[in-house]
């Protein structure tokens, strides 16, 4: 390498110069981050005009599923060639993915698009944070990864507002309203694509190139079945099912291939040197706990304000601003306060315990319970996700040498997909197993109490309410009352399920060792040394 790009590669980036940048990234990361919850509001409209509420969660699980496979390849991708190119490929291909899961016609087409815009939107969820990495030392780092918590607080209302609105017009310019919510990806994407070739200029050390292609297989063969064994095989065929047993074996026996793939290849596509680093298995199981726990509050309280309260979608998404503020206050908030005082670990154990609060209040929703006090209880959630998925990222960066920034930053995102993946299919079964047993026992509680209620009732409709809730207005005012009832029941379960899981991200950010942050000139040596280690 010559010296000039020598120079250019740990060059410092003005103010001016970071925030441009960061106005690519952040368009990019919006793209991702708003079909993560765009669909939660207009899910209800779709699942009902393609009958099958059975398959609610599959099309966020399946969007998560492929981002999460996808992530860690993206990270050591960039690492060798370059950040900007693997970031418009990850533009194209979510984009491509937006276009026909807004052409699908059935359920399955719908679930494999969704599958596809994953595989782009991991590369933008992963790679936004490993820029920023790249070009912003860990003691300056909060300032500006707060705007990205902003980002993923903006996405969390605007998402199930634009969803809820596009939904719940029949057809917008001849169109059927819902698949808006993919199309309008189109032009985003594009001025994406036009941003980062502008301003996303960022020099990379020249390297020989050796892409560990059998391990990315291994990672994905092992990840896929697996995910799929604990997220539908289990709950919805058992799990002494041959189904579930032998999914399970083949991830088992793959993940296994997997870690003795990396054990001998040269650039390791996970290089296992990093489970070494104590905040490095912190903050990915940590991450995995919160992105559970977002994931069980985005995609289940929009349910309960449509199912029982009786709002619109784009009511709903309104109603979800609580929970945005929270998101959004707390994520510049701490930003700024670790920028200014070099001090982390706080915030993800104020932040756990806050969302573990939430999540329990959310208990104590009821079929009547007034929107205040919903509005309480998201934005304590919000709060505590802003005050910690931001955070354990700067903890990460901070902790890991220049060379595997790239690689351990989208292993974090890939860990917290997992947990998002995870919560959204467990959560998901959950409150249809429950939906289920809640339905027989109110019933059969009010064939005990007021026969007369149900007289004229087909209960084999039963199973029609748990896949359209649509059918739930035009029954009779006790037995929409018994079925209502039996909802709530269910989405106790689910909180009360959510809660323990946040609780255990208490005690994980309790273990996290604070580092000192790495100031300019900390980070200006950091980089010459990885640069001379490519050199030599």
């Amino acid at each position: 390498m010559s010296k000039e790009n020598s120079t250019n590669a740990h060059k410092e980036h003005t103010h001016r110069e970071i925030m441009i940048i960061m106005g690519g990234l952040m368009t990019g990361l919006l793209l991702a981050a708003l079909d993560q919850t765009i669909v939660s509001t207009a899910l209800k409209n779709i699942v009902e005009e393609f009958n099958g509420l059975n398959h609610y969660t599959w099309v966020v699980t399946a969007y998560l599923l492929t981002s999460t496979a996808a992530t860690p390849l993206y990270g050591k991708i960039s690492d060798l060639y370059g950040r900007r190119p693997v970031f418009q490929f990850a533009i194209v291909i979510f984009l491509i993915g937006s276009i026909l899961a807004g052409a699908s016609q059935n359920m399955t087409q719908l679930i494999a698009t969704r599958a596809l815009q994953g595989l782009g939107a991991g590369g933008l969820m992963a790679l936004t944070f490993v820029i920023i990495g790249d070009i912003v030392p860990p003691r300056d780092r909060g300032k500006y990864q707060g705007y990205f918590g902003a980002v993923w607080g903006l996405s969390s209302v605007a998402g199930p507002l634009l969803g809820g609105y596009f939904s719940d017009h029949p057809q917008i310019l001849g169109i059927t309203g819902w698949r808006w919510i993919f199309y309008i990806n189109v032009p985003f994407a594009l001025a994406s694509l036009v941003v980062t070739s502008m301003v996303l200029h960022i020099p990379k050390i020249k390297r020989e190139h050796s892409i560990d292609y059998l391990g990315a297989l291994l990672l994905v063969g092992s990840v896929v079945p697996i995910l799929l064994t604990l997220s539908v095989y289990g709950p919805e065929h058992g799990w002494a099912d041959a189904r579930t047993i032998i999914y399970l074996l083949i991830g088992l026996i793959l993940a296994v291939l997997f870690i003795m793939q990396e054990k001998r290849a040269k650039e390791p596509i996970l290089p296992l040197h990093l489970f070494q680093n104590h905040t490095f298995n912190v903050t990915s199981i940590l991450g995995a706990v919160i992105g559970a726990g977002m994931f069980g509050a985005i995609v289940m309280i929009p349910l309960y304000l449509q199912v029982v309260k009786g709002y619109s979608a784009s009511d709903a998404g309104i109603k979800l601003i609580p929970l945005m503020l929270g998101i959004l206050t707390m994520s510049i908030y701490s930003g700024k306060a670790i920028s200014k005082h070099g001090h982390y670990k706080r915030f993800p154990v104020a932040g756990t315990a806050i969302m573990t609060i939430g999540l329990i209040l959310m208990t104590q929703l009821k079929v009547d319970t007034p929107y205040w006090q919903v509005a309480i209880y998201a934005v304590l959630v919000g709060m505590g996700l802003g005050l910690s998925m931001q955070t354990i990222v700067i903890a990460l960066q901070n902790s890991v040498e220049m060379r595997d920034m790239g690689v351990a930053t989208s292993s974090n995102t890939f860990f917290r997909s997992l947990g998002a993946v995870f919560g959204t299919a467990l959560f998901g079964s959950i409150l249809t197993n429950r939906l289920a047993h809640y339905m027989q026992s109110g019933f059969a509680e009010l064939a005990k109490s007021n026969p007369d209620a149900i007289v004229n009732f087909d209960q084999s409709k039963l199973e029609a309410l748990t896949n359209n809730s649509a059918l739930i207005k035009t029954l009779p005012t006790e037995v929409q009352n018994t079925v209502l009832q039996a909802f709530v029941n269910s989405f106790h379960v689910v909180f009360v399920s959510a809660a323990p899981v946040t609780a255990i991200g208490i005690i994980l950010a309790l273990m996290l060792k604070e580092v000192r942050l790495r100031t300019n000139e900390d980070y200006k040596k950091a980089k010459e040394a990885a640069a001379g280690e490519q050199l030599g």
